[in-house]
């Protein structure tokens, strides 16, 4: 009959290796995803100050000055103080 001391000490480097090999992996996925967020960080970034810079210049479809109006303004006649209601 085995003892259970024999059990153990046969598995105990099993069970070490085991959870080195869980740790590696989880350190890879770690690493992949801290790649892959600062890859994501960096081309939004550049993406958004290329739309920031594109944004100081007129678009092609915009006319470059603002087109007048044929239509002359008028002033609203206004009033000093406005009635209350009850």
């Amino acid at each position: 009959m085995p003892s259970f001391d024999h059990a153990n000490a046969n598995h105990n480097g099993n069970y070490w290796s085991g959870i080195t090999g869980i740790l590696s992996i989880q350190l890879a996925v770690l690493f992949a995803l801290a790649v892959a967020a600062i890859v994501y960080l960096n081309w939004s970034s550049k993406a958004v100050l290329t739309e920031f810079m594109a944004a100081d210049k007129p678009s092609v479809s915009e006319p470059s000055s603002v087109p007048q109006s044929s239509v002359p303004l008028q002033q609203v006649k206004s009033r000093a103080v406005c009635p209350r209601r009850a």
